[in-house]
């Protein structure tokens, strides 16, 4: 059995919408300034590289799908995440294009367990604020790894709106360069 995990960059004050401003958000590229230095990316590739699957909302679907395939890297990050099955959850679209994607038909709690019994090994949802939303309530969020950046916000999409609530249990953390933190919790199950 697989575990889902959410990886997001986050602000402090829990926004991780549009964190490269590619949505039209207007909140820019609150990433750009900085920099996660060497050890970070190397989790980032490591991340990648140990997951078997992934899970987008439409809105973090359609950012992906408009770059990732056109990057040419034959042994990178590019190639990996072109590489893994995609699971999309959409209301709006009607076909997924983006190579090994597929679109989530009915309820998106149903289908994660299924998914998550179906792949051995990592399920990652990187974004896709309303995904999250609506599998943590249900359990089905096994490890939420936060890359804390130290921005505020002020507004935005945060990761955990109002009524929503889990019991965490802090897997791990490590600091990065810019001073940016990676915060690891496994959700414990009531």
């Amino acid at each position: 059995m697989g575990r889902i995990i959410a990886t997001q960059y986050m602000s402090l004050d829990g926004v991780i919408q549009d964190p490269v401003g590619m949505e039209g958000s207007g909140l820019g590229d609150w990433t750009g300034p900085f920099s996660r230095g060497p050890t970070g990316d190397a989790f980032k590739h490591r991340e990648l590289a140990d997951a078997n699957a992934m899970i987008y909302g439409r809105v973090t679907y359609d950012g992906f799908a408009a770059v990732w395939p056109l990057v040419n890297d034959p042994e990178g990050y590019a190639a990996r995440i072109n590489s893994l099955p995609k699971y999309v959850a959409s209301r709006t679209l009607e076909t997924v294009d983006w190579s090994n994607s597929s679109l989530i038909e009915g309820d998106l709690v149903d289908a994660a367990r299924k998914i998550r019994a179906s792949v051995d090994g990592d399920v990652l949802i990187f974004g896709s604020a309303s995904i999250v939303h609506q599998l943590l309530p249900h359990g089905l969020v096994d490890e939420l790894r936060l890359m804390v950046f130290p921005t505020i916000l002020g507004r935005g999409t945060r990761l955990f709106p109002d009524g929503v609530a889990a019991t965490l249990e802090l897997a791990g953390n490590e600091q990065f360069d810019d001073g940016i933190v990676l915060l690891r919790y496994t959700t414990v199950q009531p």
